[in-house]
This record gives structure tokens, C-alpha cells and sequence, in this order.
């Protein structure tokens, strides 16, 4: 793909996408871009990090959503970097924000103590504007009283380092039951070879994302973004469902550090009774395995989502809190970004109608999704 193709165009009338020149002042702080920056990269493939820390997903929400992605850096007196802080800076409709990162499970600051935090923080902090954060792995961000916790969510993992067999041991009854159901209803698993099967998988998301939870789909141009530099170049699978040679499900799988990321899950309510939704998870598990890799991450699940917590529950090894934390500076949010969002809730519940056709809902979530960041 050539750079800055199928780039989300800017709306109209709102503030144009500046990017910042990288700098580094005389404490050895420095702000770069985090899609290209060596440092950057060099410090979250050698220390434990995320997949939503490294570059190709950073590049992936750039060249969908216009965002740009920065990470602030401490430095040694060599130049290389040791601790870290991934974000973005979104400036539109709505009150100027800073997430790190948008649309990510979790995407934790590379620190080791409350200093390095601080030192990466306090710039963003003077900003005066509303910074959003995900943690899993690291809590410094939870014990500075600048933030709150405004939300948790769910997360869960299995450890596949056993053989298959152990591995099917350990599973509960209803997981074990599940799997039976989907090979003698003829649920069969395939890798996705070609873009085409990607629109298919995007196809079931979006109806799930409309018919079972009211909320618009991410662009399909985010799913093909996340086709050209995760997948097609080996950090990631899709694998399909399938009845029949019908597509009923599928799983976007993405991989980091060992680990493989269950990132997006769809499939066909017709189907359901056929179990495709275990079929294909079990199959991701067996191809970690036999990949070599350490764990299946299941993401993350909002709590409200009980049958997914259930779901993912039958097959986790490990559950732990994704803490979702806030600074709020005096005055926000403001009456315009309240107002905003009540008309994003208000325009997704009428553009996710059942009458809407799903091609309308499509290219809303096409303009739209961008400021749910």
C-alpha cells in the first residue's frame, strides 16, 4: 500500500491534522513520532509491552483516523530511550483530548517508578485538556491523584504452553460440549488468504456491531489497513468459520511478543447454535501453539457484557481489571462537548435502526467513528 493511502479524510470544518516536529529538550525528554521514531520502536520490542504499543498498529489507527501518534521518551546520555508514553491528540467538535491510545485495549506508560511517570506525564498534564488512559500491567498511573477511575473493564488470557491434550483437559465441560457441537454441525475452520475474506469477516462485525449492540462498525478502511500491516505481513491471522462454505464467523488475530491477540470476533446470530464462536477460538489457541507462542490475549470485555464474559471465561486461564482512568482540568468537559456527544449517541442510535440499510450504516460509521476516540 502506498503511504497515506485510504488516509480518513479531515471533515470539513473542523481543525486540520498538524503534525508536530520531534524534539528533545535539555532533561533528555524527547516527543517523537511514535509510528517511525527507532527509539520509540527499539523500547517496546526489547522491554514487555503490548501489541498496541508497537508501531504497526499505531500506523494502522494514523492512516485510518488522521490522528497523530506521539510518544513522549526519556532518554540516556547514548540517546536511547527507557521509558515511554504512547498517545494521540485529537482536536475537534469536541473538547481538545489526549488518549494513549485510541481505540486500544489497554495500552500501558513504559515506566518503572513514580519519577520516570511524572516526567512523562507532567507536559501532557499542562496541556489543559481531558487525557484518557487504559492500564493492564502497570499501576503508577492509579496512584497519581490527577487521575480517577472512571470505568473497568474485563480481562482475560490462557497460557498455552501445555500439549493439546492437557490443553483440552483443562477445559470445563461446556467449553468441551461446545466444541463437539461444532464439528458434528459441520463448522469448518480456514486461514483468510485475500482481502475479500477480510470484507467478509467486516461484514458479520458490522452487523453484530448494528443489530446486537446498537453501535456503529469502525471503518472497513481500518480493517484493510489492519489487513496490509499486521496480517498480510505475518503479525496476525484471520481465521473463518465456516458451514457449507457459508463465512458464520471469524476472529481477527493479531501478534506481539509471543502472544496472540484476540483482537475482533464476529459472527452469523443464524449460526450461532452451531457453535462457530468456540470452534474458531479453539482453533486460534491450537495455532498458538503450534506457533510457538505463550498466550492467547482475549482482550478486553466491558463488564455489562455478560455473555461475553462467559464465553471467554470458558477458555481463560487468567482474569484480570483493565483500569480506565481520566484527567479532567477545571471547566471540562465543556457544554460543547456535552452537547456533542449527545448527538453522536443520538445520531448512532437512529443510524443503527434495524429499517437503516446496513450500506448507511457502513458509511456512517465511516464518518463518525473517528470521534468516539
Amino acid at each position: 500500500m502506498k503511504p497515506g493511502a485510504r488516509t480518513a479524510p479531515h471533515p470539513a470544518g473542523f481543525a486540520a491534522v498538524v503534525e508536530q516536529p520531534d524534539r528533545t529538550d535539555d532533561r533528555g525528554i524527547a516527543d517523537v513520532d511514535a509510528r517511525t521514531d527507532p527509539r520509540w520502536d527499539r523500547l517496546v520490542t526489547t522491554r514487555s509491552t503490548s501489541v498496541f504499543h508497537s508501531q504497526r498498529w499505531l500506523r494502522v489507527l494514523s492512516e485510518t483516523y488522521g490522528f497523530p501518534l506521539r510518544a513522549r521518551l526519556l532518554t540516556d546520555e547514548a540517546d536511547d530511550a527507557f521509558a515511554g508514553l504512547a498517545y494521540a491528540t485529537i482536536d475537534d467538535f469536541l473538547d481538545p483530548r489526549i488518549a494513549s491510545v485510541p481505540f486500544s485495549d489497554f495500552c500501558d506508560p513504559v515506566a518503572d517508578d513514580p519519577h520516570e511517570w511524572r516526567s512523562l506525564i507532567d507536559a501532557l498534564v499542562a496541556r489543559h485538556c481531558r487525557i484518557d488512559l487504559r492500564c493492564l500491567h502497570n499501576d503508577l498511573p492509579l496512584r497519581d491523584p490527577r487521575f480517577a477511575v472512571v470505568d473497568r473493564a474485563l480481562w482475560h488470557a490462557i497460557d498455552v504452553h501445555p500439549d493439546e491434550d492437557e490443553m483440552w483437559r483443562i477445559l470445563p465441560g461446556s467449553a468441551r460440549r461446545a466444541l463437539r457441537k461444532a464439528q458434528t454441525t459441520g463448522v469448518s475452520v480456514r486461514f483468510g488468504s485475500t482481502e475479500a475474506d477480510m470484507r467478509a469477516f467486516y461484514e458479520l462485525h458490522l452487523r453484530v456491531r448494528k443489530y446486537k449492540y446498537g453501535l456503529l462498525a469502525q471503518p472497513y478502511r481500518f480493517f484493510s489497513n489492519v489487513w496490509d500491516h499486521m496480517i498480510a505481513p505475518g503479525h496476525g491471522v484471520l481465521l473463518l468459520a465456516t458451514v457449507a462454505d457459508r463465512v458464520v464467523g471469524g476472529v481477527v488475530f493479531l501478534e506481539w511478543q509471543g502472544v496472540l491477540y484476540y483482537k475482533f470476533n464476529a459472527s452469523d446470530h443464524a449460526y450461532l447454535s452451531a457453535r462457530p464462536n468456540d470452534r474458531v477460538l479453539w482453533e486460534g489457541i491450537r495455532y498458538a501453539r503450534e506457533r510457538g507462542l505463550r498466550r492467547v490475549d482475549f482482550g478486553l470485555t466491558d463488564a455489562d457484557q455478560e455473555g461475553l464474559v462467559r464465553y471467554k471465561r470458558k477458555y481463560a486461564t487468567q482474569e484480570k481489571t483493565i483500569t480506565i482512568l481520566r484527567h479532567h482540568p477545571p471547566g471540562e468537559p465543556s457544554s460543547r462537548d456535552r452537547s456533542g456527544r449527545e448527538a453522536l449517541r443520538d445520531v448512532t442510535h437512529l443510524l443503527t435502526d434495524p429499517s437503516v440499510p446496513d450500506a448507511v450504516s457502513e458509511r456512517a460509521g465511516d464518518a463518525l467513528y473517528r470521534y468516539f476516540a
